[in-house]
């Protein structure tokens, strides 16, 4: 959007300074505007080729998501004989095979 915008204030601006119009019923010097708004073209032209310039040197990061159960399981064990006694059992998936 930038670089169209700033081709359009560009040909706008060059028509108001090198033609001859009429600025009697305006009420300004259209010479002047029309090197503003050259300026403003030109502004809006680097602009835009330094964000374009930005984007093509972003990087990208990919997040790759696995689903299925978690690679170590981790439960409660009750001792039968004692109720009191609670053993945690960590299996990893990876390396036991009952799972």
């Amino acid at each position: 959007m930038g670089i169209g915008l700033g081709i359009t204030l560009l040909v706008v601006g060059a028509i108001m300074s090198f033609t001859t119009l009429d600025s009697d019923y305006i009420g300004t010097n259209l010479d002047t505007v029309g090197w503003i708004l050259i300026a403003g073209g030109a502004l809006a032209i680097i602009l835009g080729l330094i964000q374009n310039a930005q984007r093509t040197r972003t990087a990208h990061t990919v997040v790759q998501e696995r689903r299925g159960g978690p690679d170590v399981v981790e439960r409660d064990v009750v001792d039968r004989r004692n109720p009191d006694v609670v053993e945690r059992e960590v299996i990893d998936r990876r390396d036991d095979p009952r799972l």
